[in-house]
């Protein structure tokens, strides 16, 4: 009788033994399961090359980049070309022989020769490629993840035939970067027919503050007669429009710029020396680079053409934004 008795306390300690290990199982089975769907292996490497970092739009894309890569162990080179495409090219060399696993791209000249051989190169090595924020001519990126560069051109015309009969425009452009060429033509494009739209001048400014303004200033000196200036981004329309109060001119000039940026979307909101800019999301641009990453990383079939909307910013609309920051 003692022995049974023995033996039934023996198995009810073992079957609350059972009862307590089950919950813990189970959550070590849950994050198991977390860390094989969710996370990259540590060996994991993306080298990522922008244009320049002399942009905060460039840094928003890397920051959250660079948070996600962070979270799922994974390792992140990023290089700073300055507008050089051979030092690029350097770079993107640089990360094959880091033997890296992706390269994410924003091209100093979307046609450059020198930078698509050394992609090409890297393919060879078997390193998947993403082009971010704009476009290669010519070569098949792995994946493009771009705003929709097109429609922020039409956004513009629509606004400037919405708020004006007639105008005598100012380009300022990034010749070579798809992008940029891509939003001036969606521009020409919707005001092609329309006679009392006339472009007065094109000018390029490398989408650069420090540049447009002393170009525009010198244009300015010219005395051309312009009522409208339409900027390929944010920092250039920025900058000429430094020239044009250090012109002291005091006749309205309409300025449009592309991007969304909290510098512009200030001015929006607190002066009238701008009418409106077309945004775009680089936090939702780094954020669809690490979905494919992981895509990649995954062996899972991704998508290779990301489009990410825009959208118009004007003070009529401006109070719905956060002016703070990016979008």
């Amino acid at each position: 009788m003692k022995g049974n008795k023995e033996r039934k306390e023996q198995l009810k300690w073992l079957i609350k033994r059972i009862l307590l290990l089950i919950p813990v199982a189970c959550l070590l089975f849950w994050v198991y399961t977390v860390c094989q769907t969710t996370s990259m292996n540590e060996k994991t490497k993306i080298g990522v090359t922008y244009m320049t970092m002399n942009n905060e739009f460039y840094k928003s894309i890397h920051s959250e980049i660079s948070r996600i890569a962070d979270e799922r162990g994974a390792l992140v080179y990023v290089r700073d070309p300055e507008l050089d495409e051979e030092r690029q090219c350097q770079q993107i060399d640089d990360f094959c022989a880091q033997k890296v696993n992706v390269i994410v791209i924003n091209p100093v000249k979307g046609d450059s020769q020198l930078i698509l051989r050394a992609l090409e190169k890297a393919r060879k090595q078997g390193i998947k490629i993403i082009a971010v924020d704009t476009q290669l001519k010519n070569f098949k990126p792995d994946a493009s993840i771009v705003s929709d560069n097109y429609q922020a051109g039409v956004l513009i015309a629509k606004e400037l035939m919405k708020r004006s009969s007639s105008a005598r425009i100012l380009l300022l452009e990034h010749k070579g970067t798809i992008s940029a060429d891509t939003r001036i033509q969606g521009f020409k494009d919707t005001i092609e027919g329309h006679e009392s739209y006339q472009i007065v001048s094109e000018l390029e400014t490398k989408g650069q503050t420090e540049i447009a303004m002393p170009t525009v200033r010198n244009f300015l000196q010219l005395e051309f007669e312009i009522d409208t200036l339409v900027a390929l981004n944010d920092r250039s329309a920025i900058g000429a429009l430094a020239a044009i109060k250090e012109k002291g001119i005091s006749y309205p000039i309409a300025i449009y710029g592309i991007d969304g940026s909290p510098d512009m979307k200030s001015l929006l909101h607190s002066t009238d020396d701008v009418v409106g800019t077309v945004a775009q999301s680089p936090l939702q641009m780094g954020d669809r680079v690490m979905e494919v990453i992981q895509d990649i990383v995954d062996g899972k079939s991704y998508s290779e053409e990301v489009t990410i909307p825009v959208q118009i910013m004007t003070k009529e609309n401006i109070d719905r934004f956060d002016v703070n920051g990016w979008q």
